[in-house]
């Protein structure tokens, strides 16, 4: 269990000082006095004036109660809400509460409820002083009345201080000498209780009742009523008796509460004021003493609201009475105040005393109220409340308690602001000199956050408070905070040349407190109708922004593209995961790119759009040079294509003959085909994802970039509104049209350049997969030597497997676009095998229907049961080769006559043939379904016109390369496909079938 005193020890070492004047007066008790003797004579007091007063105090119920109860149990029926028994009155029971929160056993009650009972018996009711209390307890009590021989002693010798107290001053020589002497008797245990008779013991004690008679029939000094001697020559005694009431209100086990019995428990202390000379001022200064005591050693806010509360009732007393105010003066104290010793009365002594307190923590209050701002208003109102008095009559009957003149006030609450902000400031210089050292910070960096907490705090907590007494408040944390960084901040910036990472730390750190600081600088100006302007220059922050930043950026430009280009070296085109298909390259040149534009915005100090402009140029160049470097790994299309093999009339041998050999294929660069062999279907895949990642990481990081400009210039515009300067911005739309522009010039620019790497490499895969991967599973195979053997299920297993592996690899949202390429290939690649197939192809009618057949399957394939492409997409390009199929199921009157007519077109200059692009009646087609049909009129117009030689003449295991022989056949090669034709050609008839039969000759 906490005793009060605990409480009061906790109290002083948490105030660093203590109540001078109860000090002062704790000095003047005999030192044998101590708290627990206060509070049992405080009992004995209240008991005592309860009975003088008509208060029956023992009752016959109370003779019957249990001896064997004991402190402890009293308390547990007091916790648990029981009562006493039903026959006991009400006051009783308060009586009982009252001793237990006095901590007084039971049986100690008990005998001296019964001695000061039986002392009262056949007396009237009237007034006693604490002497004549002692006096009478020490002549009805004896030694068998107490349980120990201790406790008999204890109480004996407490009796004969109290005594000594009060009748040692104010005498002669020889009458504090008869009175030693008698309190000698009665301490000494041997001579009191052994050699002395009970007469010889009344004798002792009738001389101090004596003496105790004289003093109370001395004249009273001030005249107020009820006044007596010991009013004033034993205050110092009397006061400390009901401080010790008072703290019997609150609960002993939870001292931060008062119990239920309170305001009973201080209506039977006011029976006590008339004995230890307590009038109603001195009755609320000291419940407001004792309850900001208990507030010191609790921190219970709601004691602290009661002590404001009695503080007040002391400054609003209307009534002024000349007597009682010089009797209040005339107890006088010394107290302690600014290391120096003051005499003051002990209602300025209190005042001053708590006003010490509350000064020493409103003079640090970001130290000591930061974690518990609740508590700051209420301690400087305390404060303020305290501080403060005027106790000077106004007129000749109105006491005019206390006023707060409004310079005073402002003097005190800036001398608040100016103590606080000056502690803070060396505390933040000390934690931003260590911490600097510990996380490697600049030490100017570290202070501004610190300051800028100390602001926050300020803005939010403490200057909406001090603002109800001193509306500039804010005003002088901003101007002292501004100041004394700025004194600081200045001689480095004048040292800066060129960003350096101190550089990064410490001017956003002083944008930010400058910002903080110009924010509590006009939250003064809320609600006021007048206006103040900033009366500090800003830091020199904007005027060497511009240039920095730009320095920066160009700087990163550099880092990025040099790491852009170890990273590309370091590429091996696998995927991340099956769920991250792209290259791990792009991921880390994104990743600097991000990581380079959260520098950027950290900067957090002005920018303009220039700065916007120089980051997204660097972007925009580093992510070009990337897929530049991607896209530059594909060669040139036209590689992939076998040559083309000569033009032949169908003709069967009839009998053996030496066969010509066609000449090798043209020979290509090593490199060339080292880089297709690199460049396989797999790796064509993760490239192509790659180009989709940078489109989307492209739309995150825009829109990360335009929330970051979006914030840093509202934040410039709420600055500025702050402010209440006359400065814009360029637009108040932060992302209005020049800003779009710069991401359309820029990011847009990438999106298409990757849109159109997408578009290449998909073109240049589907091509590869057919002309290359599988020339010869499906170009030299299909329909070779006749299409019975070699139709399309031999080619349907490669296919599918093919295009598994794609979709397996591809990401879904380009999947259909590269599958569709593929189809094209395909399709292609069909029309090579159709007209560029060389001699040992030639289709009979019922051979162009089993074709039709397989290019059936291959538009299955394709469709794949609907989770493949569109059927309607597959259709629409398999449009031109249904046609050329059908041009093979024509009479060949109707071509020959179709090719007459084309070429009279061209001989006219009406050529319906564009570049990349055959159509049904282009006379190169018509030639080439001829040469493939295999029929003996064909064979024979072939001769006749254009003397090309019979197909039986070629060896069919061979592949002759005409290109070298045909120039022909050379234009088309320059045009990268097989069946493209130069849109230049105007030459007539004669002039196709002389170049035909010059290609043949050669």
């Amino acid at each position: 269990m906490r005793s009060n005193r605990s409480s009061r020890c906790k109290f002083s070492a948490q105030c660093m000082f203590s109540f001078s004047g109860i000090t002062n007066l704790k000095n003047r008790i005999h030192e044998g006095l101590l708290d627990d003797d206060l509070r049992k004579s405080a009992y004995e007091v209240v008991l005592a004036c309860m009975l003088f007063s008509g208060v029956e105090i023992y009752s016959t119920e109370r003779r019957k109660k249990e001896k064997g109860s004991r402190f402890l149990s009293g308390l547990k029926n007091k916790r648990d809400k029981r009562h006493v028994e039903s026959e006991s009155t009400e006051h009783l029971k308060i009586i009982d509460t009252i001793r237990i929160q006095m901590q007084i056993s039971e049986a100690t009650d008990t005998f001296i409820r019964r001695r000061l009972t039986q002392f009262a018996m056949g007396k009237s009711y009237g007034q006693i002083d604490v002497p004549q209390l002692s006096i009478v307890l020490l002549t009805a009590l004896l030694r068998t009345d107490f349980p120990s021989e201790k406790s008999y002693l204890h109480w004996k010798n407490r009796q004969a201080n109290v005594l000594e107290e009060l009748l040692s001053s104010d005498h002669k020589k020889t009458e504090k000498q008869m009175i030693r002497a008698s309190l000698a008797k009665i301490r000494n245990p041997e001579e009191w209780d052994i050699k002395m008779s009970p007469s010889e013991r009344s004798d002792v004690l009738l001389t101090l009742r004596q003496v105790a008679l004289t003093f109370t029939s001395i004249p009273v000094r001030f005249g107020v009523e009820g006044e007596t001697y010991y009013w004033t020559t034993g205050y110092h005694l009397n006061i400390r008796l009901y401080e010790k009431l008072l703290f019997g209100v609150f609960d002993v086990l939870e001292d931060g509460k008062l119990i239920e019995e309170a305001k009973e428990i201080l209506k039977f202390a006011r029976l006590t004021w008339s004995m230890l000379g307590i009038t109603e001022k001195l009755h609320h200064a000291l419940f407001a003493w004792v309850l900001f005591q208990q507030f010191i050693a609790t921190e219970e806010a709601i004691l602290l609201d009661y002590a404001i509360c009695e503080v007040e009732k002391v400054l609003s007393t209307e009534v002024y009475n000349e007597k009682e105010v010089d009797y209040m003066k005339s107890l006088m104290c010394s107290t302690i105040r600014d290391e120096c010793e003051i005499r003051l009365d002990l209602l300025r002594s209190i005042f001053s005393s708590i006003s010490s307190w509350c000064d020493s923590k409103l003079q640090d209050y970001h130290l000591h109220f930061s974690q518990k701002p609740s508590f700051f208003e209420r301690v400087l109102k305390m404060g303020l409340s305290t501080g403060i008095q005027d106790f000077v009559p106004h007129g000749n009957s109105e006491f005019t308690g206390y006023r707060l003149p409004n310079e005073i006030v402002t003097r005190k609450i800036r001398t608040y602001i100016e103590k606080t902000l000056d502690a803070a400031c060396n505390r933040v210089t000390g934690v931003a000199t260590n911490g600097s050292m510990k996380n490697k910070t600049h030490p100017l960096a570290t202070l501004a956050s610190e300051l800028k907490l100390i602001a926050e705090k300020d803005l939010s907590i403490f200057s909406p408070v001090l603002h109800r007494w001193y509306p500039q408040c804010a005003m002088v944390s901003a101007r002292t905070l501004h100041q004394f960084y700025g004194e600081i901040l200045n001689p480095f910036v004048k040292n800066i040349t060129h960003p350096t990472e101190d550089v990064r730390k410490v001017l956003p750190a002083a944008y930010a407190l400058e910002h903080c600081l110009i924010e509590l600088y006009s939250s003064a100006c809320k609600g006021s109708s007048s206006h103040h302007g900033l009366e500090f220059e800003h830091y020199p922050i904007a005027e060497i922004s511009r240039s920095l930043i730009l320095d920066w950026v160009v700087a990163q430009h550099e880092r990025i593209l040099q790491w852009t280009g170890r990273t590309f070296d370091l590429e091996d085109w696998e995927p991340l995961s099956s769920q991250r298909k792209q290259a791990a390259s792009a991921v880390e040149v994104f990743r600097i790119i991000e990581e380079t534009v959260d520098l950027f915005f950290e900067w957090s100090i002005p920018m303009d759009i220039t700065h916007l402009q120089a980051l997204l140029s660097i972007i925009f160049h580093s992510l070009d040079a990337y897929l530049s470097k991607v896209v530059s790994q594909l060669v040139e299309k036209q590689n992939l294509y076998p040559p083309t093999p000569p033009l032949t009339r169908y003709k069967e041998a009839t009998f053996p003959i030496v066969k010509k050999k066609m000449a090798e294929s043209l020979i290509i660069d090593d490199n060339i085909y080292k880089n297709l062999d690199n460049l396989t279907a797999s790796k064509l895949c993760i490239i192509l994802n790659t180009y989709r990642y940078i489109q989307k990481q492209i739309d995150v990081l825009e829109e990360g970039i335009r929330k970051s400009w979006e914030s840093v210039k509202l934040y410039q515009i709420d600055r500025h509104s702050i402010e209440k300067t006359p400065e814009t911005l360029e637009t108040t739309d932060v992302n209005g049209e020049s800003v779009s522009e710069l991401f359309v010039a820029t990011l847009d620019c990438i999106k298409d350049s990757a849109a159109h790497a997408i578009r290449k490499t998909s073109d240049f895969l589907g091509a590869k997969i057919v002309f290359w991967d599988m020339r010869d599973s499906f170009l030299y195979y299909l329909y070779h030597g006749g299409v019975e053997g070699n139709r399309f299920e031999g080619v349907l297993p490669e296919f599918d497997k093919v295009l598994n592996n794609i979709c397996g690899l591809i990401d879904g949202t380009i999947r259909d676009l590269v599958v569709s390429s593929i189809w094209k290939a395909s399709l292609e690649g069909l029309m090579w095998v159709l007209l560029d197939g060389g001699p040992s192809r030639a289709f009979s009618d019922l051979d162009i229907e089993k074709i039709e057949e397989d290019f059936n399957m291959l538009k299955d394939l394709f469709v794949a049961d609907g989770e493949g492409l569109p059927r309607s997409l597959v259709e629409e390009e398999a449009k031109f080769c249904n046609k050329i199929l059908s041009l093979f199921s024509l009479e060949t009157e109707s071509l020959i006559q179709m090719l007459m007519a084309s070429s009279e077109h061209i001989s006219v200059g009406v050529n319906n043939y564009k570049y990349g692009q055959r159509y049904l009646g282009d006379a190169h087609t018509l030639i080439r379904v001829l040469c493939h049909k295999k029929d003996k009129e064909a064979s024979k117009f072939l001769k006749r016109h254009y003397r090309l030689p019979p197909s039986s003449e070629y060896d069919e295991t061979s592949v002759e390369n005409s290109s070298l022989s045909s120039p022909l056949v050379a234009d088309i090669m320059k045009k990268s496909m097989s069946f493209r034709w130069s849109d230049k050609s105007h030459s007539s008839f004669r002039s196709i079938r002389k170049k035909f039969q010059e290609a043949t000759w050669k």
